[in-house]
C-alpha cells in the first residue's frame, strides 16, 4: 500500500545481468533529472527482461572500492505502483531509508521497479501477483551473475506487502538474512479485516456500529477472497456492500483484483516456517496498516528452530513506510512529522551486524 512519486534519472545504455545488452529509455530531461548519487558508491541504471519481454528497470548499488565481491541487500517492495528510486534531496521517509542502505559501507544492493513503474515497460495496475512474484524471482537470481555479489552473503529488505512475501523471492537460494518493516503473515482474507475494523475506528464510526458493519465486510471479503467471486458480480447481488468499496470494481488499492485473490492462495506462514536464519522483524508503534501481532508470529516460528534467531522491534512513533507521527489520529491522516533517522540507523546496523 506504499505510494512513492514516479522519480526521473539518467538516459543510459544498459544490460541485462547475464544476457545481450537490452536499452531501457529514460524518462525526462537529463538536464532536470536527479539521479542516484553517494561518495564512493557506483550506482548503476540495469534492466532484466521478464517472460512478457518487458524490461524492468534494476537500480543496483555497489562500492567504488577494490573487493572481489560484496554482500548483497536484495529490495522487495511494497503493494502499490510506486518507484523504489530514491533521488538526492528527497524527503520521504522509505526513501531515506533506501539512501541509507545504499551508502551502507561494503554492501551492494539491487532494487527493482515493477512492470509499468518509473522506467520499467507494462502496465502495474493489471499485473497480477504471480507475474510479479516472477519478476521478482528472476531479479533475484540474475543479480547474483554480478561479479561484485557475494553469493553466500545475500540479505533481503521487504517492505509492506514485500515484508511478507519476502522468503518466496529467495526460493532455494541460499540467504544470510532477512530485515521486514511493517509485512503480514496471517491470510490476506484476515488482514483486509483487521485493516477494515482499524479503519472504522480511526474515521470515527460509533462503537455500537462497529460490529454489524464489519458482519458485511466479512460477507464482502468472504465473496471476494474466499469465494474468488468478482466484486462486480457481488455488488449486482448485494448493492448494500458496494459502500464498502473505495475503487472500481476491477481494482483495489490500484491493483487488479485478481491479484489479492493470489495473495489469499499463499501460506506465508509455512513460508516462514522453513527460514533457519536471522531475522530482524519491525512494525511502526502507529502502523495502522499492518497488525503489530503478524511479525510477532513471524519471529515465533522462525525462533521455533533457534531461540534467538529472530527478533522483533516496534518502532515508537512511526509509522507504516518509516514516517515519524505525533500520535495514530495523526498516522490515520497522514500528517507526518521531521523523519527520524534512527529507524534507518537501525537497520544498517543490523545488516552490518550480520555480514
Amino acid at each position: 500500500m506504499r505510494r512513492i512519486g514516479s522519480l526521473l534519472i539518467a538516459l543510459a545504455v544498459i544490460s541485462t545481468v547475464t544476457a545481450a545488452p537490452v536499452t531501457l529509455p529514460r524518462r525526462g530531461d537529463p538536464a532536470t533529472r536527479k539521479d542516484e548519487t553517494y561518495p564512493g558508491v557506483v550506482v548503476r541504471y540495469d534492466a532484466i527482461r521478464d517472460a512478457k519481454g518487458q524490461r524492468l528497470r534494476l537500480i543496483v548499488t555497489y562500492p567504488e572500492k577494490k573487493a572481489t565481491r560484496f554482500p548483497t541487500i536484495f529490495v522487495v517492495g511494497w503493494l502499490s505502483c510506486g518507484t523504489v528510486e530514491a533521488p538526492p534531496g528527497t524527503m520521504d521517509a522509505t526513501q531515506l531509508v533506501l539512501q541509507a542502505i545504499a551508502k551502507l559501507d561494503g554492501f551492494a544492493t539491487v532494487r527493482l521497479d515493477k512492470a509499468g513503474v518509473g522506467d520499467s515497460e507494462g502496465d502495474c495496475a493489471a499485473t497480477d501477483f504471480v507475474s510479479e512474484l516472477a519478476e521478482y524471482r528472476q531479479a533475484f537470481r540474475e543479480m547474483q551473475e554480478y561479479p561484485f555479489v557475494d553469493t553466500n552473503r545475500l540479505f533481503l529488505f521487504g517492505m509492506s506487502n514485500g515484508a511478507g512475501f519476502a522468503p518466496l523471492v529467495a526460493e532455494n537460494s541460499p540467504v544470510r538474512g532477512y530485515v521486514v518493516h511493517g509485512g503480514w503473515i496471517k491470510t490476506w482474507y484476515e488482514h483486509m479485516l483487521e485493516i477494515e475494523r482499524r479503519r472504522l475506528v480511526l474515521q470515527g464510526t460509533p462503537a455500537p456500529e462497529i460490529n454489524p458493519r464489519m458482519k458485511s465486510v466479512a460477507e464482502l471479503y468472504g465473496a471476494y477472497l474466499l469465494a474468488r467471486r468478482p466484486p462486480g458480480e457481488i455488488f449486482l447481488q448485494r448493492p448494500d456492500l458496494k459502500s464498502l468499496w473505495d475503487s472500481d470494481p476491477d481494482h483495489q488499492y490500484g491493483r487488479p483484483v485478481v491479484y489479492y485473490q493470489q495473495l489469499q492462495d499463499h501460506n506465508l506462514m509455512a513460508a516462514w516456517s522453513r527460514v533457519k536464519v536471522p531475522v530482524l522483524a519491525l512494525h511502526g508503534e502507529l502502523d495502522w496498516i499492518m497488525s503489530p501481532d503478524d511479525p510477532q508470529i513471524l519471529v515465533s516460528l522462525v525462533n521455533a528452530s533457534a531461540p534467538g534467531l529472530a527478533e522483533f522491534v516496534e518502532l515508537p512513533a512511526t509509522g507504516h513506510s518509516f514516517q515519524r507521527y505525533r500520535s495514530l489520529a495523526a498516522a490515520f491522516a497522514g500528517d507526518a512529522s521531521t523523519f527520524d533517522p534512527g529507524v534507518a540507523a537501525r537497520i544498517t546496523q543490523w545488516f552490518d551486524r550480520h555480514r
